[in-house]
């Protein structure tokens, strides 16, 4: 016991007299692997790792109600999106943003505490970064790694990053945030790198407040606040509101206070969401495959493809205006398995809510949209082996073979798949929380009403500006 504390004053003593930052200059190492570094945590911290294991950023799951069925359910066997199709079956790929090591395939071990990646989320050097293909590790000692080919990744200097081990920063919420969908601000569109340090002018709250995520997503016990709508469609917005922080009543107009019973704080105050880094709008699979010459590729602005051989088409956007639906913090989703409407454009996810919904307001949303492959005679959305290694037989990325990749990704979900396959357009709805602008830049009256207004009323339920007596 003695020995014990003894230990605990000299941690203690290591802490607060390292002038360099590094409060945990006592790692030594060295070490050859992440899990390697975790075990070295958990001689002080076993108790915050099992607490983190017990979380949906660890489980990708969570046991919730989604059209009316029970069950554990998350990013882990959702139809993720209609980006980079779902997980199975690209697991070494996907879970590079798991805060974990090694999940390679539907086998992983969630019970092994050694597999918890601490560090990326509280490295502070912005050195720690994960292979995009390597399943959650990064490029380790005397590892060469290149991606895509010819990109060299140098391997990560594990005691620096376990040294500076601290509070999460933005810059490591975004190592995974920013990137979903396959690159910077690809999915959401009110997340991309320019957050890490952004303008007041990007976004109010962490530009010149100075605001860090855990200000607004909390984690007590490492259960972080607030989730996608696309694997949390009964814990969106309002589950962790403005009104957290700011009074409902915050307004000196009492017309403007009025509108909060029925209009979003993000409505007026997001006029426009990627306001820095394009975000991807329409992602067209079916156009995959082809040869095109570099000279021939759409350019929306330097470096931004529109057009990639094993991605198809793809539309962007910049400084774009939100789409405006009614949410009442819920939201159809369309489950892995379930019959489709290939006639109808199929609704992935979409908020529920009316104008006569006593919960629901009016929220901005960013609606993606594309095309997809589907089963067509089980008339199910198909899950894809989009991305591989280069060996890969299935992956469409290697043999650009829609047959194989469609047959790979529907055995590894789970799932039955006919043989034969065609092309559906989906949507899927992003709510828009972040680059919350300065209120001098918020939306005035005539923006939203009026002739040249951006709400369409009437697809809320109103037959005409109300503005103009269409209550």
């Amino acid at each position: 016991m003695k020995k014990h504390l003894l230990l605990l004053l000299a941690l203690s003593c290591a802490c607060a007299s390292d002038s360099s930052g590094q409060t945990h200059s006592f790692i030594t190492g060295p070490f050859k692997s992440g899990p390697e570094v975790t075990k070295t945590c958990m001689e002080c911290h076993e108790k915050e790792t099992k607490s983190f294991m017990k979380t949906v950023h660890w489980t990708w799951t969570k046991k919730q109600s989604v059209n009316g069925k029970s069950a554990e359910y998350g990013k882990r066997n959702a139809l993720s999106s209609n980006f980079c199709s779902s997980l199975p079956s690209n697991w070494p790929g996907c879970t590079s943003c798991h805060a974990g090591y090694g999940w390679t395939d539907g086998a992983f071990d969630f019970g092994k505490a050694e597999n918890v990646d601490c560090l990326v989320c509280h490295e502070t050097t912005g050195t720690y970064r994960k292979f995009p293909t390597a399943a959650g590790h990064p490029v380790y000692p005397g590892e060469t790694m290149e991606y895509p080919k010819g990109k060299v990744w140098e391997p990560v200097d594990l005691v620096a990053v376990a040294q500076s081990v601290g509070m999460p920063t933005r810059a490591a919420c975004g190592s995974c945030h920013f990137y979903g969908g396959g690159g910077d601000g690809v999915k959401h569109g009110d997340l991309d790198s320019s957050l890490v340090n952004p303008a007041p002018d990007i976004d109010v709250h962490m530009g010149k407040i100075k605001l860090t995520c855990e200000s607004c997503h909390q984690a007590a016990n490492h259960d972080v606040r607030g989730e996608a709508l696309s694997v949390s469609p009964g814990s969106g917005p309002r589950a962790m509101g403005c009104t957290s922080c700011h009074r409902k009543d915050v307004h000196k107009s009492a017309a403007l206070n009025k509108h909060v019973s029925k209009v979003a704080c993000q409505t007026c105050h997001i006029p426009t969401f990627a306001r820095a880094i394009p975000t991807t709008m329409w992602w067209d699979w079916s156009s995959a495959g082809k040869e095109v010459k570099p000279e021939e590729i759409k350019k929306e602005s330097p470096g931004d493809k529109l057009y990639d051989k094993t991605r198809g088409e793809m539309i962007v956007g910049k400084d774009l205006v939100p789409t405006y639906l009614w949410y009442n913090g819920s939201v159809d989703r369309v489950l892995l398995g379930e019959k489709i409407d290939p006639a109808k454009v199929v609704r992935l996810s979409a908020p529920r809510g009316e104008r006569k919904d006593p919960d629901a307001k009016i929220f901005p949303f960013k609606v993606m949209k594309g095309k997809q492959p589907y089963d067509t005679q089980n008339r199910t959305v198909a899950v894809v082996n989009s991305y591989g290694p280069s060996t890969s037989e299935t992956a469409y990325s290697v043999n650009y073979d829609w047959n194989k990749a469609i047959e790979a990704g529907m055995k590894a979900a789970g799932q039955p798949y006919s043989g034969k396959y065609g092309w559906i357009e989906t949507s899927m709805a992003w709510s828009l929380n972040h680059m919350v602008a300065p209120k001098e830049k918020t939306l005035r009256c005539l923006e939203c009403h009026g002739e040249k207004g951006r709400i369409d009323w009437k697809t809320l339920g109103y037959p005409r500006d109300p503005r103009g007596g269409g209550e």
